[in-house]
């Protein structure tokens, strides 16, 4: 009678197990607002570009944009010619389901979670600091024969 109810009993706890598993529960696409400020002003027409293990995205700030989820940080390079520019990483954060996963599977849904990028969010909104571009000196050029250190 026992070996009835195995198939019924395995089931049961498959279905309990995949129920935490932030694959099945959560996208691994996340919308996000880029904005850009310099001198505690916001600036618009920036250029960035956003890149984590799993893709780059390019975006004109402000503006939202839907990226790929990852465990990474994700790198934000930002340009604009006489305005400044600016370099950031943002780390992703673990949501709610991946430690709901890590509970029920017993640590398997988490590994799945972690490579798909499931369980992971960046912030919503992130607002890039823009340094200002330097300006350069304009000098006249060396005379012939000098050299400059």
């Amino acid at each position: 009678m026992f070996y009835r109810l195995f198939p019924v009993t395995a089931a049961t706890l498959a279905v309990l197990a995949l129920s935490g598993c932030a694959t099945l529960t959560e996208n691994t696409e996340q919308s996000v607002l880029v904005q850009t400020v310099l001198d505690h002003r916001q600036i618009a027409g920036v250029g960035c570009v956003l890149s984590n293990d799993v893709g780059r995205w390019f975006v004109t700030t402000p503006a939202r944009i839907s990226l790929r989820k990852s465990a990474s940080p994700l790198r934000i390079d930002c340009k604009q010619d006489g305005a400044g520019w600016a370099y950031e990483k943002v780390d992703s954060k673990a949501n709610s389901s991946l430690w709901g996963n890590l509970v029920l599977t017993a640590g398997v849904g988490y590994f799945v979670d972690k490579n798909t990028g499931a369980g992971y969010e960046y912030p919503a909104t992130l607002t890039v600091l823009m340094r200002p571009a330097v300006e350069r000196e304009v000098a006249p050029p060396p005379a012939a024969g000098v050299t400059l250190y």
